[in-house]
């Protein structure tokens, strides 16, 4: 819960006070982005840069600056104040240094509020569009819930809303965003929420492997160059001598021989092809071979089997169905999502100067390599 009083995220945050009136279309007066003809004012952006620039002065243990551009006077005055001794032979930093600092702080900042305000505009407006609501009180009854569980003590609250530079009016806001994405999640997925019997045995069989666990048997081999060497290995066992004496001497597999020719829980489909054919279709105690692979020849007899088990239909029915209304739910999100996104930049119209990747037409900058970066 501290993650929603305490940050700007880009989708589960609320918007401030975003906006003038609307527009017909573009961006108008002082506002610095348009949304669906809704304006986010130079004032709304000025002040979330504020609360950004709190929020990551906090978690440094500085004070909140926020680089002005085109100088940064404040934010290079506050560079050279807190800035480290330099070591003996080295310079301090160059007044162009510091400013290049400071204008990558602002864009930092700049695109991370930026990326707030836009997305919270577009969850409003989605969430008119689909008719999703809620109400004063119950936003209200949420934010007393988060508050006094972050917050026992009425200073601790006055506390962090000086050192955020937000207002109670913001944390509503924020608390009303995050209900309505949720609610919002919720109707998108509901259909998939149904998955009838026939999907669930319809899945079952398609993986009933993942079900079970597989026949298991424990094998002795001797593995051969020529098959010559093979039917004498044979010839020996079959003359009574002990197998793991004739793997030790003949066999050139290194890690059965080391064994006495022993291979443990072996699984169909585990070993060479034809190796695994002979091995699965053995009787137990019957020596067999040879078999002919790409590595030499096996002599083989099963010491053991294991049989493999298979849960029952009825038995994972629950999981099945959970697994695939996740797994609907999500691919529903997913697409969603992804046209959401869609839709919304291309109502997205950004002054210059204050371009982020949500805006319509957007390009990612190139760098000095040449190759193109984005902004998340």
């Amino acid at each position: 819960m501290s993650k929603l009083l305490r940050s700007i995220s880009a989708l589960g945050a609320v918007l401030f006070a975003l906006a003038g009136l609307a527009a017909c279309g573009g961006v108008a007066g002082d506002a610095v982005v348009s949304v669906n003809g809704t304006q986010i004012t130079k004032t709304a952006f000025d002040h979330w840069m504020s609360v950004a620039a709190s929020s990551s002065a906090l978690s440094a243990g500085e004070k909140p600056i926020v680089p002005e551009p085109p100088t940064y006077t404040a934010c290079i005055a506050h560079l050279k104040a807190t800035a480290p001794k330099p070591a003996k032979g080295q310079k301090a930093p160059s007044e162009a240094q510091l400013k290049a600092e400071c204008e990558q702080q602002y864009k930092s900042l700049q695109t991370e509020v930026l990326g707030f305000l836009i997305s919270s505009e577009w969850v409003l407006g989605e969430a008119s569009h689909l008719n999703v609501k809620v109400s004063d009180d119950q936003v209200k009854k949420e934010f007393t819930k988060i508050k006094t569980e972050e917050f026992p003590k009425a200073a601790e609250f006055e506390k962090f809303l000086k050192s955020s530079g937000q207002t109670v009016s913001d944390l509503l806001l924020r608390v009303k965003l995050n209900m309505l994405s949720s609610r919002i999640q919720k109707q998108i997925v509901k259909t998939k929420s149904k998955v009838t019997k026939a999907q669930i045995a319809k899945y079952y069989n398609e993986n009933k492997s993942k079900y079970g666990t597989p026949e298991k048997r424990n094998v002795k081999i001797v593995l051969t160059k020529t098959e010559a060497a093979a039917d004498s290995a044979k010839a020996e066992v079959e003359s009574s001598k002990d197998f793991a004496a004739v793997a030790k001497k003949d066999s050139i597999d290194p890690t059965s021989k080391a064994n006495g020719g022993l291979l443990t829980e072996v699984v169909k489909g585990e070993e060479e092809k034809a190796l695994s054919e002979a091995i699965f279709s053995a009787k137990k105690n019957v020596l067999g071979g040879p078999v002919k692979t790409p590595f030499g020849y096996y002599i083989y007899e099963v010491v053991s089997i294991t049989p493999g088990t298979q849960e029952k239909l009825s038995q994972v029915e629950s999981t099945i169905k959970q697994q695939l209304i996740s797994t609907g739910e999500q691919s529903t999100l997913s697409k969603f999502v992804k046209e959401f996104k869609k839709r919304w930049q291309a109502k997205t119209e950004c002054r210059s100067g204050y371009t982020v990747a949500d805006c319509k037409g957007y390009k990612a900058p190139k760098t000095k390599a040449g190759a193109a970066s984005s902004v998340e």
